[in-house]
């Protein structure tokens, strides 16, 4: 067991323990600038992941390299892209996402944040306005159903990065929108984006291409994660591809190949590892490389939650488990 993963394993015990200790009385003095009058979620919900604010720290304005001069990654690595009309599409390499959570770029323009969350498997790339004003984001070390929460930094707001919506502060209410971006392997974007950009090695002393929480998609139960299981016998850490309130088993489809239902065209094909699984994060197990689009062939939002995941935040979500 790696000692981050004895760290975490230490803190869960004691969130659930005392789950008195969520207490905005409690966290004022750490986040004074936030407003706990305005909350759309239960307290008791929201427990400490261990690092305090910024204890993970967000990347701010990354440096790019041409895909051509990239020598670190391994063809398997996943990272994950973002391929907007008009601009070089960028990969956002796992191995750094993995330690710092959240990526504060613009693109374009366009401010976005690249945000991944280990404990549940969620990547997602957001448009970074609300009614126009750009935000940026970073890890505020509370975790809810297990996933990280996210405070933007003109408010100090929390955001669901599951759900894309402000749970607590100034900001509740508000939604980022989810743009189209997709995990797939170093060695998919290549083939696909010959001429993309990847981001470059942060100048942070961390263990780049190692992964912290070894074992952990293959473990019997969640890290920090107190809710149900999700229904018809799906294990908890299995992935699914979750588009809006629906989630296709990812061996359903890994099965078939291919998939057209609902309006969506969902595809598998092999040659990503899992990030969450062996020590590094290139030599992973297979989970292939899934990609989603509608009847038109365009890029659909999507993630690859584990299920647990997406039973906690769509509880009353549909699961495409049959034809």
């Amino acid at each position: 067991m790696t000692p981050l993963r004895r760290l975490i394993l230490a803190f869960a015990t004691l969130a659930l323990t005392l789950p008195a200790m969520a207490d905005p009385a409690r966290w004022q003095a750490e986040w004074p600038n936030t407003d706990f009058a305005r909350a759309s979620v239960a307290f008791s919900e929201i427990m400490s992941g261990g690092p305090p604010k910024d204890g993970i720290p967000a990347i701010d304005a990354p440096r790019f390299l041409a895909a051509a001069d990239e020598t670190r990654l391994s063809p398997r690595e996943p990272v994950m892209t973002y391929a907007p009309e008009g601009a070089p599409a960028r990969a956002y390499p796992l191995r750094y996402l993995m330690w710092h959570e959240i990526v504060n770029d613009v693109v374009a323009g366009q401010p976005i944040a690249v945000t991944f969350c280990p404990l549940c498997n969620t990547g997602m790339v957001f448009d970074a306005r609300v009614d126009g004003t750009a935000l940026t984001f970073g890890v505020s070390g509370k975790l809810r159903h297990s996933d990280m929460i996210m405070y933007d930094r003109q408010t100090e707001s929390w955001w669901q990065q599951a759900t894309a919506n402000s749970i607590v502060g100034q900001m509740q209410g508000a939604r980022l929108t989810q743009l189209p971006a997709w995990m797939e392997s170093w060695d998919s974007f290549l083939a696909a984006y010959p001429d993309g950009l990847v981001m470059d090695e942060p100048p942070a002393p961390r263990r780049y291409g190692a992964n912290p929480y070894a074992a952990y998609d293959t473990s019997d139960r969640p890290f920090m994660y107190r809710g149900e299981d999700p229904p018809h016998g799906i294990h908890p850490l299995a992935r699914v591809v979750r588009v809006g309130d629906r989630a296709w088993p990812l061996e359903r489809l890994r099965a078939a190949g291919e998939l057209r239902e609902g309006g969506m065209v969902l595809t598998w094909r092999a040659g990503q590892a899992s990030a969450l699984d062996t020590r590094e994060i290139g030599a992973g197990r297979e989970v292939g490389n899934v990609r989603v689009s509608d009847a038109r062939g365009r890029p659909v939002a999507h993630d690859i939650p584990f299920a647990f995941a997406f039973h906690a935040f769509h509880p009353n979500g549909r699961w495409m488990v049959a034809p």
